[in-house]
Formats: structure tokens, C-alpha cells, sequence
């Protein structure tokens, strides 16, 4: 895994040697193993290397033989050894074992088009040196970051926002529709950023720029649903093969390899299938564990571990260790990001990195499989909304009358979320469901000022627009789609990334394998969704290989307990970074309207620790890079 940046000038203006160094260093621990640039034609690119694959011969930026193409690329082409036994057939002189060699010289075979042959994750640039046009690509399902910002001469690109922030000529100036985006989301989802001017390349998109323009492209998109017409029974087996072939792929690397083990379904698997082909012994798996039992895991991490012989590791997460990681946290974050998740996801990415460069990871299981209690809530809300008024008003009173806990997903949270968004129309519910602030929150939760000079659209605009690329018109497929293509994209990945390239530990994600993902979409919903049966085939295709226990488990949530945290051990972090003076300096919120939502959590009466998690990491954010 790697970091890249670079700066293209059209105007016949030399790049300041200084100021990409700077901006490469800021990745460094994307790439502590290795560095390199690149300059030529009125462009410098620069790259830093975590050294998994070809430890010795695969240095960064690499050039075509005839000088023509010159590429930095972060990522892994896990189907390389393919099409590199095919380009020496072919007679073309490579001189690396590297993968990033591989897509050099397919690119500069087959242009773009070169995309399609890729199996894996990627965040890459190519300097094409005869036509002076600069092309950048992000892999399908976006597990790889990749900033840009269109300058008055030409684009400056890299792997994380701060290292755009250390060209002189962007301005430290937040985004205001960025910054709606951000309490809407918990996260700012692209093509957006947090920074004015600043835009992050889309998934499954790539860019091409040159004097005679910039112009950005879509490559690829999910099949629709029920496309295939496989019986369940084939599926599974069909579903096998392809996972089992994912995870192989995933294992090579000229490093040590393990796994993140929760103990959930999606990481029992992985653990599964690598046991088929090593001992146990020989598999590292990796746990975080909570002290508070409604957010522990570890009976059964330990179980999967038992079960499999694993050289198992467990490391606790207590709120004193948290307050001693949260500012390296908030150094790693780029943007504002309010998935408190980040925080277990870092320590277990740095207490991995102790023992493996690379490690495998879930990610994806759920999004595929509609393995979210959200996507059973939804068909609750067609049934509400069909409901009689009566009833309704009922219900709304009788969640009134309950009783908030701090406990994860409670029944209080759960059920006051759910009439939060329940009245949106097709998978904008969801969103809001999600959300630290509803639309109509908004409208008191931000200044008056600062909502007048706030440019439209909404930001749930973003769902909408992107929901006209859905290839299905029925609701189930597209609220599928919708959390592909935002809380994976843009929370879970984005969080995964951060939190593992802060600890240079590369994380792969088998579940995303293309092959396995264009097959999943391809089935019937009913595959992954029957009834109240979530993961239904994922289910089905591992319940004679994993524990019945883990099988038939209730989904939990790799979350932590900051309602409490707020209460009390947070309590003073709270006060002293949202207060007045703080609020009222920024411009942005409503003070009235936050001190109310710091009295009601603080008293028990609401549990509002979404906002308020969402404020502080502003916040925090806001004190490192602004």
C-alpha cells in the first residue's frame, strides 16, 4: 500500500520542487519503506511505498521503456500474475515483479479500457508524456482515497487531503456545502470535501486532464439484481468458489499476513477459508474488546479462534485508552469523520501492525448481503407508512415514553431514529436514519448567518442524483445500491483506510473482490434478504463450516460507547471544546440550539450522541488542519 501526489502545470511553469516533497511527506506513513519522484514536461509526481509485493525491485514513479507513460499507483492488482504471464508472451520487457509494472504497461497497451482487467484496489496516476494529458482512476467500490483540486494552470492531486493542503496557492477555507454534507452523513461523501475547491474522486470513475480540458468518467457500475437466475443451492456453491478464490488472492504478499477477527459472520468466513488451505497455527487473528458487554465481541472472536486453531490476539478498549489515541486519531482523518468506529478500528489496526504488514478484513459482507438492521427497518417503514393516523400518533407517544439508555442500538435510539426518517420517500430514509442531523435539525442546529450564504442543493440531493444511475427501479435492489455506493464507499472504507495506513498495515477486503461482488449483485434480493433473515445465501453457504452460534448471532455493530463516554469520562473534553465561546467563534452553529443538546444528554433525557460526537470531531478536525 502506498501514498501519491503530484502537480501538473499547463503553463509552461516549472513545479516546485519543495513543495511536492513537502506534500509527499505528508504521506509518509502510507509509505514508510520507501520513496521516489518523478519530473518531467511541467509535472512532478511523487510516491511513497509500503513494500508488500516485489520488496526489492518495485520502486516508484515507474516509466515505460520508451519514456512514454509514468505511473504512481497505491493499491494491489491481486489478478497481476495473469496478465503479467501474458505480457511476456507478448515480449514486453518488464523488469519487476510488481503489479504496479503489470498495469503500466496494460495501460499503456489499452488506454483505459485497461480498467476492466483489474481485479483489486487501487488509487492511481499516469502522465502520458507524448499528448501532455494527466489520467487518474479509483478502483470500483472506492477502497482507495484519491483528492484533486483544479488549479487556475493545470491539477494538483494526492492519497489524502492534507498533503493538498501543503500547496501554497489552496486555501484553508471550509466548504459550507461540504460542511452540510458532513453533519448529514457523519462523513463528507464524494466528490465532496471539507476544503472549498477541493473534490475527491468517485468511485469506479477516472479523470483525464490536458490543455484541451478536464473530463471525468464513470467505468463501471453494479449489475442490476436477478440478472442471474442461479438456484440457491448453486449459488452457494458458485459463492464458495468465488470467496475462497478472493481470499487466495488476498494472501499473496512477500510479508506476513493476518486477519481482523470480530467474530461476526463476514470475518468468521475469511478465517474459514484461509484455515482450508493453512493450519490453524499458522493464521494471526486480531480482536478488539470492550469492558462494556453490550458492545463486546470477544466471546465470540474467542470462539472462532478456538474453533480454527488460530495464534489468536485481543487487545481492550477503555475510555482512558481512547482519550490517549484521539488526537494521533484526529491527525490520520483528513476530514471531519464521525463514525466513532475509527477509534477500535485504529487501535486494532496499530496493535496488528505489532505482529503483520497486511491484514484481511470483512468489509463489504454486510453491504452485499443486507446484513444492516436497517434493511429490515425499511420494510417496517412501508408498513408504517400505509399505517392509519391514529396509529402513528400512538406510536410516536409511546416512544416518547421511553426510557433512553446508553446501551448499543437500544430500543429507545433504535425506534427514535426510525421515526426520524421514516416518512422519506424510497432510500433517503435510510440516510437519515444514519445521519447526525435530519434536514429539518438543520435548519436549527446550524446559524442563521451561515444557512443564508449556504449554496443549495440539500445535500440529500447527493442520494437522489446518484440513485439515477440504479440499474433497477425496485425499492429492495435500490437501497441496496445505496449502501455501496455511500456508507461503504464513503464511511467504511474511508475509515478502514485511515485508521490501517496511519499504522502502514494494509488492509485487503475478500468480500470485494470484483468477481464476487458483480456475482452477489447479479442474484435475486430474496439471496440476501428473505423475510427477517439477513445474509440469507452467506448464511446458508456457511452453516456446516462455522458455529451455529455465530451464524444465527444478531448483528452488532463494530461501535463504541460514547453515549456513556460523554456522560462521564468524556464529560470534561465535551465542556471544554463545545462551549459558548467555541460555538459562537466558529459562526457556524446555533449556540442556544447545541446547549440544548449537550443539557438533554448530559441529564439522560435525550441521548443526542450523534450530534454531539459529530460536533466534537469538528471540532478537533478543525484545531489540527485549519
Amino acid at each position: 500500500m502506498c501514498g501519491i501526489t503530484g502537480i501538473v502545470s499547463f503553463n509552461e511553469k516549472d513545479i516546485n520542487r519543495t513543495v511536492l516533497e513537502k506534500m509527499n511527506k505528508e504521506l509518509s506513513s502510507r509509505g514508510p519503506d520507501d520513496e521516489g519522484f518523478y519530473y518531467s514536461d511541467h509535472i512532478g509526481m511523487g510516491h511513497r511505498r509500503l513494500s508488500i509485493i516485489d520488496l526489492k525491485t518495485g520502486h516508484q514513479p515507474m516509466t515505460t521503456e520508451d519514456g512514454r507513460f509514468t505511473l504512481v499507483y497505491n493499491g494491489e492488482f491481486y489478478n497481476f500474475l495473469e496478465h503479467r504471464e501474458q505480457l511476456l508472451k507478448e515480449g514486453v520487457p518488464l523488469k519487476t515483479k510488481s503489479d504496479a509494472e503489470v498495469f503500466l504497461y496494460l495501460f499503456a497497451k489499452k488506454g483505459p479500457a485497461c480498467l476492466e482487467d483489474i481485479n483489486g484496489m487501487f488509487a492511481l496516476a499516469v502522465w502520458d508524456k507524448e499528448k501532455k494529458e494527466l489520467f487518474l482512476a479509483r478502483d470500483r467500490l472506492g477502497q482507495k482515497p484519491l483528492y484533486y483540486a483544479l488549479m487556475d494552470d493545470g491539477i494538483i492531486f494526492a492519497s489524502e487531503l492534507k498533503a493538498l493542503l501543503k500547496f501554497p496557492e489552496l486555501k484553508k477555507e471550509i466548504c459550507p456545502l461540504g460542511l452540510k454534507h458532513f453533519f448529514t452523513y457523519e462523513y463528507v461523501p464524494a466528490p465532496y470535501s471539507i476544503i472549498k475547491n477541493v473534490h475527491k474522486l468517485k468511485q469506479a470513475h477516472f479523470l483525464k486532464h490536458s490543455q484541451k480540458g478536464f473530463e471525468l468518467h464513470r467505468y463501471w457500475n453494479q449489475p442490476e439484481g436477478s440478472t442471474c437466475q442461479d438456484d440457491i443451492k448453486t449459488a452457494e456453491e458458485k459463492l464458495l468458489g468465488l470467496l475462497d478464490q478472493a481470499v487466495n488472492y488476498r494472501l499473496i504478499a512477500d510479508v506476513p499476513v493476518g486477519v481482523f477477527l470480530s467474530g461476526g459472520i463476514d470475518s468468521s468466513v475469511i478465517v474459514s477459508l484461509i484455515a482450508k488451505h493453512r493450519p490453524g497455527k499458522d493464521i494471526k487473528t486480531f480482536a478488539i474488546n470492550f469492558k462494556e458487554q453490550s458492545y463486546d465481541e470477544s466471546y465470540y472472536s474467542s470462539l472462532i479462534a478456538k474453533a480454527f486453531g488460530t495464534d489468536h490476539h485481543e487487545e481492550t478498549l477503555s475510555a482512558d485508552l481512547m482519550l490517549d489515541i484521539l488526537p494521533q486519531v484526529t491527525d490520520y482523518m483528513d476530514e471531519p469523520f464521525a463514525d466513532g468506529s475509527i477509534l477500535p478500528t485504529y487501535l486494532l489496526s496499530r496493535f496488528t501492525r505489532k505482529y503483520v504488514k497486511v491484514a484481511l478484513g470483512g468489509d463489504g459482507g454486510d453491504e452485499l448481503f443486507a446484513g444492516y438492521p436497517t434493511f429490515l427497518a425499511s420494510r417496517l417503514a412501508n408498513v408504517y407508512q400505509k399505517s392509519p393516523a391514529l396509529f402513528k400518533s400512538l406510536t410516536n407517544k409511546i416512544v416518547g415514553l421511553l426510557s433512553v439508555s446508553d446501551k448499543n442500538m437500544s430500543l429507545d435510539f433504535k425506534a427514535r431514529q426510525f421515526l426520524l426518517g421514516v416518512e422519506y420517500d424510497d432510500v433517503l430514509k435510510n440516510q437519515v436514519w444514519l445521519a447526525a442531523l435530519g434536514p429539518k435539525e438543520q435548519e436549527s442546529f446550524f446559524h442563521p448567518s451561515f444557512l443564508a450564504k449556504t449554496p443549495e442543493p440539500n445535500p440529500l440531493e447527493l442520494v437522489l442524483e446518484e440513485m439515477k444511475y440504479c440499474r433497477s427501479k425496485k425499492a429492495d435492489d435500490r437501497l441496496w445500491y445505496f449502501y455501496q455506493k455511500f456508507y461503504m464507499c464513503d464511511d467504511i472504507l474511508v475509515k478502514v483506510d485511515r485508521a490501517s495506513m496511519a499504522n502502514s498495515l494494509e488492509v485487503r477486503a475478500p468480500f470485494l473482490d470484483k468477481n464476487v461482488v458483480e456475482y452477489v449483485c447479479s442474484l435475486p434480493y430474496n439471496y440476501k434478504l428473505r423475510g427477517m433473515t439477513t445474509k440469507r445465501l452467506l448464511k446458508r453457504t456457511f452453516k456446516n463450516i462455522l458455529p451455529k452460534e455465530v451464524i444465527k448471532r444478531p448483528k452488532k455493530g463494530f461501535g463504541i460507547p460514547v453515549s456513556g463516554w460523554l456522560k462521564n469520562e468524556l464529560k470534561p473534553l465535551l465542556l471544554d471544546t463545545i462551549n459558548q465561546k467555541t460555538v459562537e467563534a466558529d459562526g457556524f452553529f446555533s449556540w442556544p440550539h447545541v446547549n440544548g443538546l449537550i443539557t438533554d444528554h448530559l441529564s439522560g433525557k435525550r441521548n443526542n450522541r450523534k450530534q454531539l460526537f459529530s460536533l466534537l470531531m469538528f471540532h478537533w478536525w478543525k484545531e489540527r488542519f485549519l
